[in-house]
């Protein structure tokens, strides 16, 4: 329906409603009141998408993509930080790290001894907890290079609108392919035309 900066639907001063003499105008268009848009204006806190604040895609309009705005079930970039973190507090395992075999330099030996130090402050219980959440982890190859990139798409399913904050899922699986598709078929578009 559209929001209008009209008076026509209000009532008049007598309290009695107003009959529709004409349809609504470009003119007399209006923009969402609530603070959906994301811009460097720090009026409200940036923490609501988790510091990834990129609208990617949206499938009902691209002037959407375009200024930024938060809506439900727009795809969203975000930061993959605390999602490695609880990943290795969870599971024991860093996930992201590039797996290009590089020389072996006295940092990265370093970096081995400090990990095996803090491998042996686990307390037994703790080690096995992690055994057991090992056998049944799978993590998706997708999502395995958001990590890596350090961006995750991500969905929101609230309506930031109406209840003025941005919950969402992180995209997986069937859903994931689906959206890194039209993407990628976004950016070769924009390419073309360049």
């Amino acid at each position: 329906m559209g929001i209008s900066r009209d008076s026509m639907h209000k009532r008049r001063a007598t309290g009695g409603k107003q009959k529709n003499w004409r349809k609504k105008r470009m003119y007399e268009l209006g923009r969402q009141p609530a603070n959906t848009k994301l811009s460097s204006n720090k009026t409200f806190r940036m923490i609501r998408v988790r510091g990834g604040n990129d609208v990617a895609y949206n499938a009902s309009n691209n002037e959407l993509v375009r200024t930024q705005t938060l809506v439900k079930s727009a795809i969203v970039q975000v930061d993959a930080a605390p999602f490695k973190q609880w990943y290795l507090q969870h599971y024991g395992v860093d996930v992201g790290r590039k797996k290009k075999a590089l020389a072996a330099t006295k940092k990265e030996g370093e970096e081995a001894e400090a990990v095996n130090a803090e491998e042996l402050k686990k307390s037994n219980h703790v080690q096995r907890k992690l055994e057991t959440r090992q056998q049944d982890r799978s993590l998706d190859s997708h999502l395995e290079e958001q990590f890596s990139s350090g961006r995750l798409l991500a969905c929101i399913s609230s309506r930031p609108g109406q209840c003025g904050r941005a919950d969402g899922y992180i995209l997986e699986g069937k859903e994931l392919e689906f959206y890194m598709k039209k993407l990628q078929k976004k950016k070769s578009k924009s390419a073309g035309a360049a």
